[in-house]
Formats: structure tokens, C-alpha cells, sequence
């Protein structure tokens, strides 16, 4: 039994689904502006990871026989032969269906609408367009861009400037995370017939310069946080300071180009997230109205099936 949980938790990409929960706990929390509900908070982290977690194990599912070609995957549940394929597609479908329905009856119908069209994303056009072209992480990065998205839509039932702003950092931040991995695992991902740009650019000057880019426009949209009042001064001045530590490190990666540059700038990735969100968490502005529709880039609200959520709480 405790293999099989094992298992499960490897299929599920236990530990990346513990990074999106993160992201939708802080956009819940940063919705929420130091109001929040118990239940639909809980609703809303609940129904997230059983979502990503499904979505994971489909993809795994889609890729196993590649996923048997690479070193760094051949030992996975699946490829390894310790879990049946059948039962790992069922798997998959009932936990992301499990996800939908905690987030339908504990949040409300546009961040189940949002978990919906992410599993569908990330499994019926990410995946296989990994195999086509190196654009595909453009679109991996549009689906991790959601989850703080979704947790914003539990707390408010919209989709304000703010929900728009954290997306936006998260789908920038994945652009430098991704390429590094990439860069360290090139010649695998060449072997499982994955085009990850990486694996493709032999010389690595798009990568890198495409990583450098990408960490330096994190900058001016983490202060876009402060900016439009979700946050206050401090977390303006910290998540400079952090970026800047950030794109240094990208820098370097642009100029060098070898394993060690790839892999600091990666585990500064893994650092950076989780600094630059609690101190949005930390130095939040707690007034309702901070980031709120009057900007013109609010979604019309859905009906909510969770009353605490439509009413705010």
C-alpha cells in the first residue's frame, strides 16, 4: 500500500502540484484582502491540487513511452511498469474530475470554469505540442499562469487587475525557470523527442537571451502589484532587490551557457517564487477597493455556488 501511495504521488507530481497550490493559496489570499473564508479557502486549495494533480497524471499517461527513453523519467511509475496505463488514465480522470467538482460547490463557476479549460489545456495542447514545437513551453506557461488566477476568482468571484497581475508574474517567472531545466537536460529531452527549445538551440544564444529577457521583465510587473494598490512600499522595494538578485543570475546564464550557470538560475527560480509571493502576502493592502473592477479590467462576476465567496465574505 504505502508503494502504491508512492506511486500515485510520483504520477501526480506531488511536489510541482505543492508549488501551483501555493500560487492559488496566495491569489485567494491577496483576493481575499485579509478577509477570507475558511471553507472556501480550503475549497479553493482542495480542488486545485486534486486538478493539477489529475492533469499531471494524464500527461504522464500521454508520455509514457517517450517518458521511457529518457534518464531522467525511465524510472517513473509508468515507464518503469510499476503502475498499469488503463489504471493510471482512470486515475487521472477521477481526481481532476474530483477537482472540479470541490471547486464547483465550494467556490463558485468561474474558478471551476478556469480549472476546466487549464486541465484541457495543459493535457489536449501542451502535451503534444511538445513533440512539435519549442512553443510549446509558451503554453506550459499560460497554464501555470491560472492557478493564482483561480484563487483570486474563489475569493471575489472576478477577475480583477490584481488576478491578472499575479498571472502575469507567474507566466513570466516560467519562461527563465523552464529554459534552465531545459538547458540542463537538453540532450534528454533530444532523446525522448521532446522540442524544447534547449534541444534545438545547439548553441543556446536564443535560450539564453530569451531567459535574461524574461527574468528582467519580472521587474516592472511585480511592481505593477504595488502600483495598482494590492501591495504596499515594501513589498515594491523587497521584490526589486529579489528580481535584480534574479536577473543577475540570468545574466550570467546569457554569457556562459554551461550547466552551472542553467542550474543557479533554475534553484534561484524555485527560490525566487514563493520569496516574491509572501512578501506580496506580508505587505498586502487590506482595503477592499485596492486593485478592484473600476480599472476597467475586471471580469464580469459569475454566479457563485458558494454564497461567502459571492458575497465577500
Amino acid at each position: 500500500m504505502r508503494h502504491l501511495i508512492a506511486d500515485y504521488l510520483q504520477l501526480a507530481k506531488a511536489r510541482l502540484g505543492a508549488l501551483v497550490v501555493l500560487t492559488a493559496f496566495v491569489g485567494y489570499l491577496l483576493g481575499a484582502r485579509g478577509n477570507p473564508s475558511l471553507w472556501v479557502g480550503a475549497a479553493a486549495v482542495v480542488g486545485t491540487a486534486l486538478s493539477a494533480f489529475g492533469a499531471n497524471i494524464l500527461n504522464q499517461w500521454w508520455e509514457v513511452e517517450r517518458d521511457r527513453q529518457m534518464l531522467r523519467t525511465r524510472e517513473r511509475p509508468l515507464p518503469a511498469g510499476r503502475v498499469d496505463r488503463n489504471q493510471a488514465a482512470m486515475w487521472g480522470i477521477v481526481t481532476a474530475l474530483a477537482g472540479l467538482v470541490v471547486l464547483a460547490f465550494g467556490t463558485n463557476w468561474l474558478t471551476t470554469g478556469l480549472s476546466l479549460g487549464v486541465i484541457l489545456l495543459y493535457v489536449l495542447v501542451y502535451t503534444p505540442l511538445k513533440v512539435l514545437t519549442p512553443l510549446n513551453t509558451v503554453v506550459g506557461a499560460v497554464c501555470g499562469a491560472v492557478p493564482p488566477m483561480m484563487g483570486w476568482a474563489a475569493a471575489t468571484g472576478r477577475l480583477d487587475t490584481g488576478a491578472w497581475i499575479l498571472g502575469g508574474i507567474l507566466f513570466v517567472w516560467q519562461i527563465p525557470h523552464f529554459l534552465a531545466l531545459a538547458w540542463l537536460y537538453r540532450d534528454d529531452y533530444a532523446r525522448g523527442g521532446f522540442r524544447m527549445l534547449p534541444a534545438v538551440d545547439q548553441e543556446g544564444r536564443l535560450t539564453g537571451r530569451l531567459a535574461l529577457i524574461y527574468a528582467a521583465a519580472l521587474l516592472p510587473i511585480t511592481a505593477a502589484l504595488s502600483t495598482t494598490g494590492v501591495t504596499g512600499v515594501t513589498f515594491l522595494v523587497a521584490s526589486q532587490v529579489v528580481g535584480m538578485g534574479f536577473v543577475a543570475l540570468g545574466w550570467v546564464f546569457f554569457r556562459e551557457r554551461s550547466r552551472q550557470s542553467a542550474r543557479r538560475l533554475f534553484l534561484a527560480s524555485i527560490l525566487y517564487l514563493p520569496v516574491v509571493l509572501g512578501l506580496g502576502v506580508i505587505d498586502m493592502d487590506h482595503r477592499r477597493d485596492a486593485a478592484a473592477p473600476g480599472t476597467g479590467l475586471a471580469v464580469a462576476s459569475l454566479a457563485s455556488s458558494a454564497p461567502a465567496a459571492a458575497t465577500g465574505f
